[in-house]
């Protein structure tokens, strides 16, 4: 049988307990290498930078029913929180490549933190108004970092992306939960719960300008065209296709990807620095079929379903787990995050390549539960909660599983921009969804009533 030494495996080459080499000094030498180590500064940079991104769009509808009371639709807050990140990721991929990303994360920061304080310090007194106008602000900064994101895992390959879409799982389960852990189990009033999350976009900062190793993204700076760099693909495409002179393509080989090689292409190419607008609609249509369609069809069932169904799956109290009516929703919510965390974490370990395969799964469940909320066949709400749970797992696969599509399948000239272009498609689809959901909510809630299960009546509201 062969062996193999801690190092050739990449494992971390701890020494064994009780040995004369062992030693806490050590242990925290090694582990301190290992933090420094660029690949896991990388992982962990850009999985804050899920968490982070998303987290105050989960808190925030969470929040939804303290933010606007218990007679406005709960999709307020939702359309509030996601169209303007859709029209956001509609129009930035045009040109949010002329500013830096450095500069960019300042931005995301201040907005970020400025709509959750404006929501936090506005009185119930005011209008409701004035607090989604500080939802708004927050969904903008989410839009752009989700686009800018994703756009810079170009520079850092694969492991940026799964740990992107693991954090992004993650914010779904950390932010709902946290929430509940500061309002209920705390006892933190809505306002000084906010206030906390304001805080949150700081991380962003850290993880940045701390954590992630910038010198593959140095030489973006000032460029205004979303150009293949040489050496910092590990998928490296034909000299042909990528044009690169022949200096630049040997100093790309004989070095690791690095200011040389990356000025050397620059300085040879003066004229590509411009990416023209017509070029990049060209690109934002050639993604539609194969990668923004089944993003949007998975979004606008799921979604439909979150908004629109969910709330009208109850079931009579002694055949459930639950003491009211009201736990059922949120449990649901918790459901499908977990399902989502758990799929957009699996692509190092699991990939789907055909795309429409779980997209059209999704839509099945659409049906499915909206047939149960119309003719009440499903004998057992524990066999909705699988279900609810396949729906997250569906939905985090899907999204995931499209962008790693396109770092495997777009040519390196034109990934950057398609990996951003096509984050339009998932905050279309909840736009979509969310206002298909508030009239589909009040009509099944109103044919279950007329049928004697008048158990969406009795939603009560602590």
């Amino acid at each position: 049988m062969n062996s193999r030494s801690p190092s050739s495996s990449g494992l971390l080459p701890l020494p064994l307990p009780g040995t004369s080499s062992s030693s806490w000094r050590l242990y925290r030498a090694r582990l301190s290498a290992f933090m420094r180590d660029p690949n896991t500064s990388v992982s962990v940079a850009f999985w804050l930078f899920g968490l982070i991104n998303n987290i105050l769009y989960v808190l925030l509808l969470t929040a939804a029913q303290d933010l606007v009371g218990p007679s406005i639709p709960k999709a307020l807050v939702l359309l509030a929180d996601v169209m303007p990140s859709f029209l956001t990721k509609l129009v930035a991929p045009y040109f949010i490549h002329l500013v830096p990303y450095s500069i960019r994360i300042l931005v995301f920061v201040a907005l970020s933190s400025g709509g959750m304080l404006l929501v936090a310090l506005t009185p119930n007194t005011q209008s409701v108004g004035v607090k989604m106008v500080g939802v708004i602000i927050a969904s903008i900064s989410s839009g752009g970092g989700e686009l800018s994101f994703l756009g810079l895992t170009h520079y850092y390959g694969v492991n940026s992306l799964a740990a992107w879409g693991s954090g992004t799982g993650a914010a779904g389960l950390v932010g709902a939960g946290l929430y509940v852990l500061m309002t209920d189990w705390l006892g933190m009033s809505v306002k000084n719960s906010l206030l906390v999350s304001a805080l949150m976009p700081g991380v962003m900062l850290l993880s940045f300008f701390v954590i992630l190793p910038r010198e593959r993204i140095k030489q973006q700076t000032g460029t205004t065209g979303y150009e293949p760099l040489p050496g910092l693909d590990r998928d490296d495409s034909p000299e042909s296709e990528r044009e690169i002179d022949a200096s630049a393509a040997s100093a790309a080989l004989l070095s690791e990807p690095g200011p040389s090689s990356i000025t050397a292409y620059h300085n040879n190419h003066p004229g590509d620095k411009s990416a023209s607008f017509w070029a990049n609609l060209r690109r934002a249509k050639s993604l539609f079929w194969p990668y923004m369609l089944p993003l949007l069809l998975v979004y606008v069932a799921e979604y439909t379903i979150n908004q629109g169904v969910a709330p009208t799956l109850l079931f009579p109290l002694e055949q459930s787990p639950f003491n009211e009516y009201r736990s059922f929703y949120p449990f649901y919510g918790f459901l499908y995050q977990l399902g989502v965390f758990i799929s957009r974490s699996s692509t190092p370990w699991f990939r789907i390549h055909h795309l429409y395969f779980p997209s059209l799964l999704q839509v099945g469940n659409l049906v499915l539960l909206t047939l149960h909320a119309l003719l009440n066949f499903i004998p057992s709400v524990y066999l909705v909660f699988v279900v609810i749970f396949w729906e997250g797992l569906l939905g985090g696969a899907v999204y995931v599983n499209t962008f790693a599509e396109i770092m495997d399948n777009v040519p390196v000239e034109d990934r950057e921009f398609s990996l951003g272009a096509t984050s339009v498609s998932d905050s279309g689809g909840i736009c979509i969804a969310g206002f298909i959901g508030m009239a589909m909510e009040v009509w099944l809630c109103d044919w279950q009533v007329q049928r004697g299960r008048d158990y969406c009546r009795r939603v009560e509201v602590s």
